[in-house]
């Protein structure tokens, strides 16, 4: 008997942090180009996904314009990226699927093609679970070259939610310090130019997504 074709995860962009080098705020919600970044990363992320959510803390209501759902950690006290993949497991535990990817919602350059390579990276894992990286050398996608892993970018399953949620309530917080104990893939990218998952974390970096897109 043939096993299961596998679904096509759903989508979860984490928008759930403090922003505090850009003065708090949702940076999401910041325009470049005259379009907010969340907008670039929906139109960017949408095609790749079978669905799409968003994980922000406070009043939903600030995102209605994007007409997605909105979900909160279950933590207190933002504890980092890994607790808006447990809500994004969480979420998509209900909507009956196997598995999500997640994208950060200030990076609008990510590859169109991130979830193929992401499920590509976890054949042939114990789970599917791998995380986006870029060489740290430059463009060259060496083997055996260092790389510099993007943990807001990664494949979930959401068989091992419980896990996450346990490691959680231990005190983990460190997104590869999880991926690694279970043996997570690695989709490698190639840097033309600039690292693909480069993200607004100051103005500085708005500034620089600004004349990208210019």
């Amino acid at each position: 008997m043939s096993a299961a074709p596998l679904q096509q995860p759903l989508g979860v962009i984490l928008a759930g942090g403090r922003a505090t080098r850009m003065g708090g705020g949702d940076k999401g919600l910041l325009e470049v180009g005259g379009q907010r970044l969340l907008s670039r990363v929906i139109e960017r992320f949408a095609p790749q996904v079978a669905g799409l959510a968003l994980n922000a803390n406070g009043d939903a209501g600030r995102f209605a314009e994007f007409g997605l759902p909105v979900l909160p950690d279950s933590l207190p006290d933002y504890p980092g990226p890994l607790a808006g993949v447990l809500a994004g497991l969480d979420w998509a535990a209900e909507q009956g699927a196997d598995s999500i990817v997640t994208v950060a919602a200030d990076t609008p350059f990510f590859p169109c093609d991130l979830v193929s390579h992401l499920l590509l990276a976890a054949e042939g894992r114990p789970h599917l679970l791998a995380l986006a990286a870029t060489p740290r050398d430059g463009s060259e996608l060496k083997s055996g070259g260092r790389l510099n892993r993007h943990p807001t970018f990664g494949l979930w399953p959401v068989a091992l939610r419980d896990d996450l949620r346990a490691a959680l309530d231990e005190g983990l917080r460190k997104v590869v310090l999880w991926t690694d104990r279970h043996d997570a893939g690695e989709a490698v990218f190639p840097v033309i130019g600039f690292d693909p998952f480069f993200n607004v974390n100051t103005p500085e970096d708005l500034a620089r997504a600004e004349a990208l897109i210019a």
